[in-house]
């Protein structure tokens, strides 16, 4: 399966599915203020993911739930509890949130899915490090899905100037 790494806005790429890192559903949505990826599904597809994902109860650390997508373009989105209840991720989460992910995709039959580098947000993970434990998660699956990692950047990346940032196939 091709990995690819990709700088951008998680809620405009062109796949039928999206991953928003989320927590473990213990406290009420509507209590916390969603941030980073929650607040882009947020701003861009409204409350009705959140209120879904609310009736799923706690979610194990490294779970994942499907949702609609709201009012953005998907066909759907899958939370994945990243981080703990002290708002920290761990390669553990990282790893089996992307596992359980991926189980999804494949369940559903999702031919495209992006995901945030989960645990580098909230979570506090180093952006490298993240991906590293995502990219050698993702190597030990098999699926016909693409896969998509979205490095956030507020504007788009000159692929003229950084044509090797802007897409690339993760490293092997």
């Amino acid at each position: 399966m091709e990995v690819l790494i990709v700088h951008g806005d998680l809620v405009r790429q062109p796949v039928e599915v999206i991953v928003n890192a989320w927590n473990r559903n213990v406290l009420p949505w509507w209590l916390l203020l969603p941030q980073g990826v929650s607040g882009a599904i947020k701003r861009h597809g409204g409350l009705a993911p959140f209120r879904e994902v609310a009736r799923h109860g706690p979610i194990p650390l490294g779970g994942a739930v499907l949702t609609s997508a709201g009012s953005l373009p998907y066909k759907a989105i899958i939370h994945v509890a990243g981080i703990n209840l002290l708002w920290r991720a761990s390669a553990r989460s990282i790893t089996e949130g992307v596992r359980n992910a991926m189980a999804l995709v494949d369940q559903h039959g999702f031919r495209s899915v992006a995901f945030p580098v989960l645990g580098a947000g909230s979570g506090g993970f180093k952006i490298e490090r993240a991906l590293d434990l995502m990219v050698g998660e993702l190597d030990k699956i098999t699926s016909p899905a693409e896969v998509r990692i979205v490095r956030y950047a507020s504007r788009p990346v000159n692929p003229i100037l950084m044509p090797t940032e802007e897409a690339s196939p993760a490293p092997a």
